[in-house]
């Protein structure tokens, strides 16, 4: 395994991009490193330049008088740089991206970071004890911010990551899974209409599928404003995926490079050009009943082609679940048993699928291949 997904991290951070600072690197000039840098304040803790702490933000407590608290680890490099915050679990029960900050947190090349990094690992901290997507009252979190100090407790919990998290950053990556029962291809959702910038950022990143989808109101990618925010959609709920673990991390480690956030990785790395995807599509059950399907997750589907059957238990009553579209199937239901109009597979569209199915390739090549060797 790579030095970046295995070694301990060291207790101190290092150095970052700031003014004067190497165009070509990246790396700061001797000037640079000499200029001092401010504390950065998460909740009534304060973190010096140089230093990484765990901070536990309050927040409302049971109604049994337990305390809970949001945890966030803080690394804050000695010089100037960009500001990051990586979150997972803002729905309770997606917890692949606890695990991909798990790593992230013990790469050993955190030791020379440049400016900061806040990974918040769990989020919406009632939810993932009750192992459940929602709040205690019901309510979606991503469907709740920027939230309220005053209002429900959904618009509290968003208020308390805004101001204390997403305020003090200058670039995001939160971390996703599909819903329970579902599962997704690794990919980042951008708006590209909105931030057009953010193109380049995504592509850093190098999931084989860039959607470029519209931002919903309610969500952190909506609160987050101008911010530039990588929202990244991999595996399903309550289990651990380790393709999706793996490609979400050295993303995120692509992304800090590409922010020069951390120093060049030693080898010639090579990433493969993700495939942008303007639009996608669900097809959804004709009928109710069992449901066995034919194209696996990331497969290339043209028009017209027969997604899966829906029969009763019996076989008598059969239909096919048919494309209206070209493209990848970036998502999947998992469960065989549906409802009519029931979401079943998530198409990204193309007109043509040559370029797509390269990016799946090649994505495949780089992450299934070495894992399939590991496990033999």
């Amino acid at each position: 395994m790579k030095e970046d997904e295995t070694d301990a991290i060291s207790k101190t951070a290092g150095t970052a991009p700031a003014e004067g600072q190497n165009s070509k690197t990246g790396r700061s000039g001797s000037r640079a490193a000499a200029v001092a840098r401010d504390p950065i304040v998460i909740g009534d803790v304060s973190i010096e330049p140089g230093q990484r702490c765990y901070v536990d933000l309050p927040l409302p407590p049971l109604y049994t008088h337990t305390s809970v608290a949001m945890p966030v680890h803080v690394i804050h490099g000695k010089q100037p740089g960009p500001v990051l915050f990586v979150t997972a679990a803002i729905h309770g029960d997606e917890i692949n991206g606890i695990e991909i900050i798990r790593r992230l947190l013990a790469t050993r090349s955190l030791s020379r970071i440049a400016g900061t990094l806040i990974a918040v690992p769990v989020v919406n901290v009632y939810g993932f004890v009750s192992q459940s997507r929602y709040l205690p009252d019901r309510r979606d979190l991503n469907r709740s911010f920027p939230g309220s100090e005053q209002g429900s407790m959904a618009a509290r919990l968003a208020d308390t990551l805004m101001s204390e998290i997403v305020a003090k950053c200058t670039h995001g990556i939160d971390l996703h899974t599909a819903a329970e029962g579902r599962a997704n291809l690794p990919q980042i959702r951008v708006d590209l209409d909105a931030h057009p910038d953010l193109l380049e950022l995504a592509e850093a990143f190098a999931p084989p599928i860039l959607l470029d989808s519209h931002t919903r109101d309610g969500t952190l990618r909506s609160a987050a404003g101008k911010l530039p925010l990588l929202l990244y959609e991999a595996g399903e709920a309550l289990r651990f995926d380790e393709l999706a673990i793996r490609a979400g991390l050295k993303g995120v480690l692509r992304v800090m490079r590409h922010l020069n956030m951390l120093p060049a990785s030693k080898s010639d790395e090579k990433k493969s050009k993700p495939w942008l995807a303007n639009n996608s599509v669900w097809m959804r059950a004709p009928q109710s009943g069992i449901l066995r399907s034919r194209i696996p997750l990331g497969g290339i589907v043209e028009e017209g082609v027969v997604l899966g059957y829906i029969s009763d238990p019996f076989g008598e009553a059969e239909q096919a679940v048919v494309s209206d579209v070209s493209g990848v199937l970036i998502g999947i239901t998992k469960l065989p048993l549906v409802h009519e109009g029931e979401a079943l597979y998530h198409v990204a569209t193309t007109a043509s699928t040559k370029s797509a199915a390269r990016a799946v390739d090649e994505f495949r090549l780089e992450y299934e291949q070495p894992l399939i060797k590991r496990l033999k």
